[in-house]
């Protein structure tokens, strides 16, 4: 490779992108089946060879051929090179590095709850604007409580502990509606459904390790495997755009490098700014704007140049159009638009040539050493040096087992974050609330047995004041029925005593006594 730039495609001059110009971004558009994976391939590859780490997404799995060299016998690009006179240049691979969302294909890639943010988060969860705002309520919350929010567990425990106080949070925070938290919570769940905790957790990715070069120099292609994250589009999207704001973030401002520092690919870019909410939409369009003083080159891959806002397009400084089909108003109206978007060629007409180029054919403008884009030229790609196509799962598993992160993001972390401090705080106010019943619960048993005991000594009193009575006037009529009871009692004894002694004697002897007295007469 020499210093006058990458070799991407050769028409009748050879055309080259020029590292120090790398970092104005760059639009790959085609119809489908043009060649527009190919041309991402070979950009790809050729940054890779100056030691330029790249990041990209595999979305049909035939990207991962980087990593092995390319077939000889494969007798398309062997006629391509020759035609291009490239037949002395050696097939040979890329450094590789196999990632995955759900951690089947490739290293684990994950993202913290909290580094994902609310915005992002709500496009992934498609909320609406009342619905954005509760989110942001519970990301507020948890910031200002210390709360670590780190996978979806946490995010749901926290949306729930916000439903739950929504009426102390109501003058600080805003209104929490009830029909909002169940909303988040029903699209967290369906999330979940689509294998979206895989999303989430720690160890989270760490950006260093996107921008790695291996013994030779070469920059380190990062491959995300994403054949099953596209399946989830709205995912797929705010997951990529997620990792360019962390990079406009993180990566410090260098300025124009003689090369870029990381080179992005966004593939289906459409999916990125379909059904977008505007704050989204700013946002995108200030990475693009700004990450380039980052060192970071953008290179959007998409099928018409329409699927970019204008403001998104303006920022593209290098084109690869492959062909578009003009069958409706739509496709014709496309077709206008990617010619006017190049700077003219007198000798070419730029709208009929879209329609009429084969498959791995473009026209191809570039910027120049002065960040002048050149005129339009038709050219053939150059095919890559690597494998073109899907490798087995055979030669995947070995490039991902000698990778030297292989391991690290494999062992997934779950330390005390906002799930585990909500349910230790609902544990104990569950505890002191079981506390406080049983403590009612003896109080209210202890009233009652003393009530039972007043009730029980009340009826004994009131028993004890109706025999009283009685016994009270017995007494009197004692006492006034001769005065004093023992000066009565010893009057009364010798008058009484015969007749007392007689009764005894009948009442005990009466049998006796009475058959004496028969006996006698």
């Amino acid at each position: 490779m020499d210093r006058s730039g990458l070799l991407i495609a050769k028409g009748e001059t050879e055309l080259r992108l020029l590292p120090g110009m790398a970092n104005r971004h760059g639009l790959i558009t085609g119809a489908t089946g043009t060649g527009k994976t190919v041309t991402l391939h070979t950009i790809a590859e050729q940054f890779s060879r100056i030691g330029v780490p790249v990041f990209l997404a595999d979305v049909k799995g035939d990207l991962a051929g980087l990593g092995l060299p390319g077939d000889a016998s494969h007798s398309k690009i062997a006629a391509r090179r020759s035609q291009l006179g490239l037949d002395g240049e050696p097939y040979r691979p890329c450094p590789v590095r196999f990632w995955d969302v759900y951690g089947e294909q490739g290293h684990p890639m994950r993202a913290t709850i909290t580094e994902m943010g609310p915005l992002l988060l709500s496009r992934i969860l498609d909320l609406n604007d009342t619905q954005t705002g509760v989110l942001s309520i519970a990301f507020r919350v948890a910031d200002d409580e210390g709360l670590l929010l780190l996978d979806l567990k946490d995010l749901r425990a926290m949306i729930q502990a916000v439903g739950e106080h929504a009426r102390t949070l109501k003058t600080a925070y805003g209104n929490v509606s009830a029909a909002s938290v169940g909303a988040i919570q029903r699209a967290l769940l369906r999330l979940e459904d689509q294998g979206g905790e895989h999303l989430f957790g720690e160890p989270s990715l760490r950006l260093d390790d996107l921008m790695q070069r291996d013994e030779q120099g070469q920059g380190v292609v990062n491959i995300l495997a994403a054949d099953r994250l596209i399946h989830a589009p709205q995912v797929y999207a705010s997951f990529l755009l997620w990792l360019l704001s962390e990079l406009f973030e993180t990566m410090p401002e260098v300025g124009d490098p003689e090369k870029p520092r990381l080179v992005f690919f966004f593939d289906e870019a459409h999916l990125l700014f379909s059904t977008a909410p505007k704050a989204l939409l700013d946002r995108v369009e200030q990475v693009v704007r700004l990450i380039r003083s980052k060192g970071i080159g953008v290179y959007f891959v998409t099928q018409s140049p329409l699927d970019l806002p204008d403001v998104i397009l303006g920022q593209m400084g290098h084109r690869v159009q492959h062909a578009l089909r003009a069958f409706t108003p739509r496709d014709q109206k496309a077709v206008r638009a990617a010619a006017e978007t190049f700077r003219a060629n007198p000798g070419l007409d730029t709208a009929t040539a879209i329609t009429e180029l084969g498959v791995g054919e473009a026209l191809v403008s570039f910027l120049d050493e002065k960040g002048m884009p050149r005129p339009v030229e038709r050219a053939l790609i150059v095919p890559p040096a690597s494998r073109v196509g899907p490798i087995t799962p055979a030669q995947r598993g070995s490039i991902l087992a000698s990778s030297p992160l292989f391991g690290h993001y494999e062992r997934q972390l779950d330390r005390e974050s906002a799930y585990e401090v909500l349910r230790a705080r609902a544990e104990q106010s569950a505890a002191a609330a079981e506390a406080a019943r049983r403590d009612q619960e003896l109080a209210a048993y202890q009233e009652e047995q003393r009530r039972q005991r007043e009730r029980r000594e009340a009826e004994l009193d009131r028993a004890l004041r109706k025999i009283e009575p009685k016994e009270s006037r017995a007494g009197t009529r004692r006492r006034t029925s001769g005065g004093d009871f023992l000066d009565s009692f010893a009057k009364s004894a010798g008058r009484s005593a015969g007749t007392t002694l007689g009764h005894i004697l009948r009442g005990v002897l009466g049998g006796l006594t009475g058959s004496s007295r028969t006996r006698r007469r």
